[in-house]
């Protein structure tokens, strides 16, 4: 994989030759304040030709086309290679069997989530905030990336990137609540600091519960706090203004027994 500068955050998983991931970090871009300086997200008030430039960085690092899609929170995916050269299709997860065409999703808070059949026959990446984890977006990619392989959930592995972590992530009822009664214990109640009735939530083990769930028994990743690490990661609960990071996952052709 050729790198013009990019930091990319280690991933380790269990994923066979054939399969390529990238996680990025906030270096090796042109972006400037807030945004500095590997912003990929098009919709953050960055300058579009900084973006662009980024984006043209990283497809060369990765040596593969990405599919940038159109986030809304939800459980919506999109076969990548159907969508490449099209305007970017609203929804929250993409999958490919086709080599050369890169899943991306993009994230400041909320988490990525790829995914890589054993069999090296597809892959597949996830935007999963609170609102798509509750509707079920992990399984419904899950589910493509499944059967685009031929291959059953737990014959799919999952790798978790950053987020925001467990310590940090506070939220109200509405988040709370829109999980069932065994998720809640992912979920650790306190008072806020005007009194009222919060909880931090688990968005990493909320994720590995509806995976294993799902029939997954390979889930690694998820140990990384955005908030916590203004360094490396854009965060948008922490600053704001800010830029986002991409995880991608895509199949180089390179299938080895």
């Amino acid at each position: 994989m050729r790198s013009e500068g990019l930091a990319s955050l280690a991933i380790e998983w269990a994923a066979r030759p054939g399969v390529g991931a990238f996680m990025s970090t906030r270096a090796g871009g042109v972006s400037e304040g807030p945004y500095g300086s590997l912003n990929l997200g098009d919709h953050v008030g960055d300058a579009p030709a900084a973006v662009a430039e980024n984006r043209r960085r990283l497809a060369q690092a990765i040596d593969a086309t990405p599919v940038w899609l159109r986030q809304v929170h939800g459980t919506g995916v999109v076969d990548a290679a159907a969508a490449r050269g099209a305007d970017a299709p609203q929804a929250d997860a993409s999958w490919t069997d086709q080599p050369g065409v890169a899943c991306a999703v993009l994230v400041a808070d909320c988490l990525p989530v790829l995914l890589a059949a054993r069999n090296v026959r597809a892959v597949g990446a996830v935007h999963a905030g609170w609102r798509g984890l509750a509707a079920g977006v992990i399984e419904s990619a899950l589910a493509a990336v499944a059967a685009a392989a031929h291959c059953r959930p737990a014959d799919v592995i999952a790798w978790l990137g950053p987020s925001i972590g467990p310590a940090r992530y506070e939220v109200g009822a509405e988040v709370h609540d829109a999980f069932g009664a065994e998720e809640r214990a992912r979920f650790v109640p306190h008072r806020s600091a005007d009194g009222q009735l919060r909880w931090r939530a688990d968005l990493p083990g909320l994720a590995r519960d509806r995976l294993r769930q799902a029939g997954v028994v390979s889930v690694s990743g998820g140990r990384w706090c955005t908030m916590d690490d203004p360094s490396r990661f854009f965060s948008y609960r922490r600053d704001g203004a800010t830029g986002r990071l991409a995880a991608a996952v895509w199949l180089t052709g390179d299938r080895r027994p």
